[in-house]
């Protein structure tokens, strides 16, 4: 499995690739970070977003892609920043039929480092360690985009699991009742 992990954000939007299937090695096949002037348009931001996810799409073949969940900030403009670049990044992969899954914050520091309350350190840390990579990738953004793949290779074959037990449940279950 190949994912296109997306940490999203105005000024830097992490992104990620990483190969693999649970319970195997995986394998980072490429990070970086999309960047954008804090003083362009916000019209031009969103562009400029969009033309670097395209390149990763295009370059890397992703077969999922894994965004950052937005949550609730006190700072409503990064809250918004944040919502139209994972915006961007889920219009970019629909726009080619690649399926999209949103992981909170917490679910990826659980399933990267064990604890939903890790910080950017463990993250980054436990990021280079599972992918035998030499030194943690900079930004924390690169490193969070990392996370967010590995999260979804992790928890993608349980989910999908879960989705076809409810499907099943839902098609024997009688007439008039779901439960």
């Amino acid at each position: 499995m190949r994912v296109l992990g997306v940490d999203p954000g105005l000024t830097r939007c992490g992104v990620g690739v990483v190969e693999g299937v649970a319970g195997r090695p995986l394998t980072m096949i490429g990070v970086g970070v999309v960047r954008t002037s804090a003083d362009a348009d916000l019209g031009h931001r969103l562009v400029a977003v969009e033309q670097g996810i395209e390149q990763w799409l295009d370059e890397h073949r992703p077969e999922f892609v894994a965004v950052e969940r937005v949550f609730s900030q006190h700072n409503v403009r990064t809250v918004m920043g944040t919502a139209q670049a994972s915006a961007v990044a889920m219009l970019c992969a629909a726009r080619r039929g690649i399926p999209v899954a949103l992981h909170t914050p917490s679910e990826v520091k659980a399933a990267v480092t064990g604890s939903g309350r890790a910080d950017k350190a463990q993250v980054g840390a436990m990021v280079t360690r599972l992918l035998r990579l030499s030194a943690p990738p900079k930004p924390a953004d690169a490193a969070d985009a990392l996370a967010l793949a590995i999260c979804h290779i992790w928890r993608a074959p349980a989910q999908t699991r879960l989705q076809q037990a409810v499907a099943l449940h839902t098609a024997k279950a009688p007439k008039g009742r779901t439960a």
